[in-house]
C-alpha cells in the first residue's frame, strides 16, 4: 500500500511540473538557418492573454543597432517604429496547454502570421501560420 501511495505522489509531482511550465519570461529567438541568436523577447500576461515585445537585438557592428520597421505594413501602427520595444506577439489566449488565437510579426520582413506557442522544457515552440502552411521556431530561455 505504501508503495502505491508513493507511486501516486511521484506521478502527481511530475504532472504538476509538466503542466506548470510557463511561456512567461524572456526568450532568445534563434535564426533557423545560422543557429545564431536574433533577439530577446519578453512574454508577459495582460488580461488573461500573453504578449511579447523585443527587448534586445543581437547585431553585428556594421548593422543598425536600433533599426526601425521599414518592412511593416504601412497601415500597421508599428510601421516606421523602433524594433526594440516593439510588441511582436499579441492576443495569445490559453488553449489546451498552449497559447493560440493571436498573431506574431516578423519585423525583418514585415509579415504578420497567425500564431501558436507552447513550452517544452526550457524551450518555447513558436509556430507561425500562413494559410495551411506553417513554420515552427524554437526559442530558448534567456539569460
Amino acid at each position: 500500500m505504501l508503495k502505491f501511495v508513493f507511486t501516486i505522489l511521484i506521478t502527481i509531482g511530475f504532472s504538476t511540473e509538466i503542466f506548470s511550465q510557463s511561456v512567461l519570461g524572456q526568450w532568445k529567438t534563434i535564426d533557423d538557418e545560422t543557429g545564431d541568436a536574433n533577439s530577446v523577447v519578453e512574454i508577459t500576461e495582460r488580461g488573461g492573454k500573453v504578449y511579447g515585445k523585443i527587448l534586445k537585438l543581437f547585431r553585428t557592428a556594421d548593422e543598425d543597432q536600433d533599426p526601425i520597421c521599414d518592412e511593416c505594413p504601412t497601415d500597421d501602427p508599428r510601421y516606421k517604429k523602433k524594433v526594440i520595444g516593439m510588441e511582436i506577439l499579441s492576443d495569445m489566449r490559453p488553449d489546451e496547454g498552449e497559447y493560440a488565437g493571436g498573431e506574431i510579426l516578423d519585423p525583418k520582413v514585415g509579415k504578420i502570421y497567425k500564431c501558436r506557442i507552447w513550452p517544452e522544457g526550457q524551450q518555447l515552440k513558436v509556430r507561425g501560420y500562413w494559410g495551411p502552411f506553417f513554420r515552427t521556431q524554437t526559442w530558448e530561455r534567456y539569460p
